[in-house]
């Protein structure tokens, strides 16, 4: 039987990171999202849309990122005064 070479492990950050790491993707994704729909939507999908897009995202993530690290302390709070905490084990 052949056995497949194994990559080594992928190296993870650890866990204190997560508060900064969340943000930084959530900000990312959204963005990239967001920006490409209201682009699109401005310009139609033409060759200004292509040429456009990477600056319209960049511009919205600058904002977007350290937003989110304003205001996610906040808005845990409010979600946990609408969710019912876990129950206890």
């Amino acid at each position: 039987m052949t056995t497949l070479p194994t990559s080594p492990a992928r190296r993870r950050l650890p866990a204190r990171y997560a508060s900064i790491v969340m943000p930084l993707v959530l900000s990312i994704l959204m963005t990239f999202v967001v920006s490409g729909i209201s682009t699109l939507k401005s310009l139609g999908f033409t060759p200004a849309f292509l040429s456009t897009w990477p600056a319209a995202w960049a511009i919205s993530w600058v904002v977007a990122f350290p937003t989110l690290l304003a205001v996610l302390p906040l808005v845990r709070r409010i979600v946990a005064m609408m969710v019912e905490p876990p129950p206890s084990a």
